[in-house]
């Protein structure tokens, strides 16, 4: 409802009720626009267009029916940012999943069911067996026991909405579930572009921990979501293969290239191979004062392809090459220009990642 949609579009823009004003050149008060949010007035036609060209959202984004509720959305690794960017990003996220769930509705595809996996999320009483979930969840979604190529496509074949941007301040990813108003639950999760490829990939495994674990007060999820994301990435037994089951020490090359067949981080690398023994403690301390030095803060030779979520602009695009949708719908889903969308149809132009 127009209500929700504004409070979302306002939240987005990081603008409180006094600044949506000033940016409408206060033809309406502040007031006035609480009241509108709160669904106690609606607005005339003229101010619900100002108010669309201030949010910097087509007035038929405003008018639509929402999918997803506004309520019931906890963002655990927003706890200690600004109320003002933990605002923005939950609505980033529910703006982002309202437009996901209505091209899946045009193309038939909103009553999609979500893989699982079977029996999740899985219980543990300590940090160690997240080993045991990581390979459970991996055989339920027939992965094998070699590398995962792209995660992010991973996720969103098993009906896991993956969104990247940029976080603020030093929030690496977030997931979290969102309401629908008809049918199940949105599982999310959302990493920040500011890292690394192979880090990234790493909040990815992270962050799906959160989703298929369940963890007691008595056990540190973080530990746990650490331990669930290196053994989903870099399983034991490849890892071991490639490696051997016991090392005192490590070239930085043959690291580099360890870590480049797994897809995670040098540092990451070097701790998952204390969690399964192959080095012991002493070896880590000599590595990250050696040749791993500043592995902590900068990723050495870094993965060259960044993984990028692509399932929601392939609908986007395939509902508006089968008529389903206009040129403007289009746009607007998207959030491009018209004339970009026409651009992209006719292959003058690419489409980047949103």
């Amino acid at each position: 409802m127009f209500s929700e949609r504004l409070k979302l579009a306002r939240k987005r823009r990081g603008l409180s009720l006094r600044a949506l004003s000033s940016a409408m050149g206060d033809i309406v008060s502040a007031q006035a626009i609480g009241k509108y949010e709160r669904a106690e007035m609606k607005p005339i036609s003229t101010v619900a267009i100002a108010l669309a060209e201030a949010l910097e959202v087509p007035l038929s984004y405003l008018l639509s029916p929402s999918r997803v509720s506004l309520e019931h959305v906890e963002f655990r690794k927003l706890a200690s940012t600004r109320a003002k960017d933990r605002a923005a990003v939950e609505s980033e996220v529910l703006d982002r999943v309202d437009r996901y769930l209505q091209v899946e509705e045009i193309l038939g595809l909103d009553i999609m069911e979500q893989e699982g996996p079977d029996g999740a999320p899985y219980r543990i009483n300590a940090v160690e067996e997240a080993e045991r979930v990581a390979t459970r969840v991996r055989k339920e979604w027939n992965l094998g026991g070699g590398p995962i190529p792209d995660i992010t496509e991973l996720l969103e074949e098993r009906g896991i909405k993956v969104f990247k941007w940029r976080l603020p301040g030093s929030v690496d990813g977030l997931s979290c579930r969102v309401r629908r108003v008809r049918g199940d639950d949105v599982r999310v999760v959302v990493c920040s572009t500011g890292k690394s490829p192979e880090r990234q990939r790493f909040t990815i495994a992270h962050e799906l921990g959160h989703l298929v674990l369940d963890v007691p007060p008595t056990v540190q999820e973080e530990k746990a979501c650490q331990r669930f994301a290196g053994a989903f990435l870099a399983p034991r037994d490849e890892l071991i293969r490639e490696v051997g089951r016991r090392r005192l020490n490590f070239g930085f090359e043959e690291l580099i290239e360890i870590k480049h067949i797994f897809g995670i981080s040098a540092a990451a690398m070097v701790i998952r191979m204390r969690d399964l023994g192959i080095v012991t403690e002493a070896t880590v301390r000599n590595i990250f004062s050696g040749i791993g030095r500043g592995w902590r803060t900068e990723e050495p030779r870094p993965l060259e392809r960044t993984e990028s979520p692509t399932r929601f602009r392939r609908l986007c695009l395939r509902a508006l090459a089968e008529n389903e949708i206009s040129v403007s719908k289009a746009a607007e889903l998207l959030r491009l220009k018209v004339s970009k969308i026409e651009g992209i149809m006719a292959g003058t132009d690419a489409l980047e990642c949103r």
